[in-house]
């Protein structure tokens, strides 16, 4: 999938997938492959960014842990990246429902 298509929307994707669990970078971008089927299979670098500006924004927490000797930044959703969460599922849904009126 064209990098250009997840452009507004991998916010949205990593709450989603931090939303079952907390995780570090490396599992979330494993978890976004294996939940899309592998059509979201993303560099390593490109959730970083993501991860840091949801923090500043309040919507993740995230602590360092050790884990078999290496250290690795683990995220969760706080109060407002659930409600977040919810906002941008429903944003989501009303532009899926308008594009596929406009498609079909």
């Amino acid at each position: 999938m064209k990098a250009d298509t997840l452009k507004g929307h991998l916010d949205a994707l990593v709450l989603s997938v931090l939303a079952a669990e907390p995780a570090h970078g490396y599992a979330i971008i494993e978890r976004l492959k294996l939940r899309s089927g592998g059509a979201f299979a993303l560099p390593e670098g490109t959730v970083y960014p993501v991860l840091h500006r949801l923090e500043r924004g309040g919507f993740l927490s995230s602590e360092w842990t050790e884990v078999a000797g290496r250290r690795r930044r683990v995220y969760r959703l706080t109060r407002s990246g659930r409600r977040e969460l919810g906002l941008r599922k429903n944003e989501w849904n009303a532009f899926s429902r308008a594009v596929q009126a406009v498609l079909a």
